[in-house]
């Protein structure tokens, strides 16, 4: 938070990585300080710009499915990226770094909450850590993998989900993570002695490896969002449900189903690179076509409100789980609701600041079919 309030008030315009903070109030010090010294501030919440989306937002906006009733969304972390990530690596305890909406999930709430289009009224969460602590540990687990009796039929085993990456010289992460050295010596030796070779039964982590978000919006309009470590790593999953028809779609297909006709059309998008919850989120091209056109124009049409949106949006849905209960999002709702591009003359929060375009861009492209009734 430091650094990008210090930055604006120097007057350089900013791009945040998310989360921008990890608290509604350092988010809010970090939009004050942008508008308070009259410079730009987006944040990467680089979903938004990827094909896929950008075609998902132009069928959503321009009715063809009808009225928007609700929203299904999955993020599919993927059983070795919780075991890399968020059990043994960085990102394992809320203390050190974030809850796990935060650090995982925030792209995916700013995502729901751009598609649909409006602001979020109401919010309730239940989650909590399932698998990864010592009361799931099995009989003769050792603390390390390399000294298991059990290790040969644990899916988390260290050996398992790194020494496959030694095959594929082209990927980087997250073998980068682990060791310096590529080589199977090099990856034994960490195992051995870092913290990415710790049996996941015997860790200091506390995020949560299961996690669902209902969300009401303004008109009454629902979604809910799952976010579950026990998945391969795959594209995200959404489903859109209107009054004249329906949306599937899974980051690199999208299947809208008409009720009038009963017919379905399949919108086949290059995903790109990076595209899947383990990989990335792709859309990077779009994010800075955007960001170096408003900062050559100086200002956004773009509704500021959902710029850190995905930060506060996360931090209610977190809270609302440690109370296992329903939350209004009045708190962190209201202070969004109260930016619009007006009161900002000059700075925007919001990285989606041009409407979404279908249709061919640098990242990918759209190929068209009908399916047969």
């Amino acid at each position: 938070m430091e650094p990008a309030v210090a930055l604006a008030r120097q007057g350089y315009h900013l791009l945040l990585e998310k989360p921008m903070a990890t608290s509604e109030a350092d988010c809010e010090r970090i939009v004050d300080a942008a508008e308070g010294a009259g410079v730009l501030l987006a944040v990467c919440h680089v979903l938004r710009y990827t094909p896929y989306s950008r075609r998902l937002k132009a069928l959503v906006d321009g009715g063809r499915i009808g009225d928007v009733v609700s929203v299904e969304h999955l993020e599919p972390v993927g059983w070795w990226h919780q075991a890399h990530s968020y059990v043994r690596g960085n990102w394992r305890r809320e203390d050190t770094s974030t809850f796990m909406l935060m650090a995982k999930s925030c792209h995916d709430l700013d995502w729901l909450t751009h598609l649909i289009g409006r602001p979020v009224e109401r919010v309730s969460s239940f989650g909590g850590l399932y698998e990864f602590r010592a009361e799931r540990r099995p009989v003769g687990a050792a603390d390390r993998c390399l000294d298991c009796a059990v290790e040969a039929s644990c899916p988390y085993s260290a050996p398992r989900i790194y020494l496959p990456s030694l095959k594929e010289p082209d990927r980087v992460w997250p073998l980068s993570v682990v060791t310096a050295e590529r080589s199977e010596e090099g990856v034994l030796a960490a195992s051995r002695e870092g913290p990415y070779g710790r049996c996941v039964y015997a860790c200091d982590n506390d995020v949560v490896d299961h996690q669902v978000v209902s969300l009401e919006y303004r008109g009454g309009v629902t979604a809910s969002f799952t976010m579950t470590a026990f998945t391969p790593s795959d594209f995200r999953r959404t489903r859109v449900f209107g009054t004249r028809g329906s949306i599937e779609g899974d980051g690199r297909s999208i299947t809208v189903h008409d009720f009038v006709d009963g017919g379905s059309e399949v919108i086949e998008v290059e995903s790109g690179a990076g595209a899947t919850a383990d990989d990335g989120h792709g859309g990077e091209c779009g994010r800075w076509e955007w960001f170096s056109r408003v900062t050559r124009r100086g200002s956004s049409r773009g509704d500021v409100r959902h710029g850190f949106g995905g930060a506060l949006l996360s931090s209610v849905a977190c809270r609302a789980n440690w109370g296992n209960r329903s939350r209004t999002a009045t708190t962190a709702m209201t202070a969004m609701a109260a930016m619009t591009p007006w009161s900002l003359p000059r700075a925007v929060a919001s990285v989606a600041g041009g409407a979404s375009r279908p249709g061919r861009g640098r990242s990918g492209g759209v190929r068209v079919r009908r399916l047969p009734r």
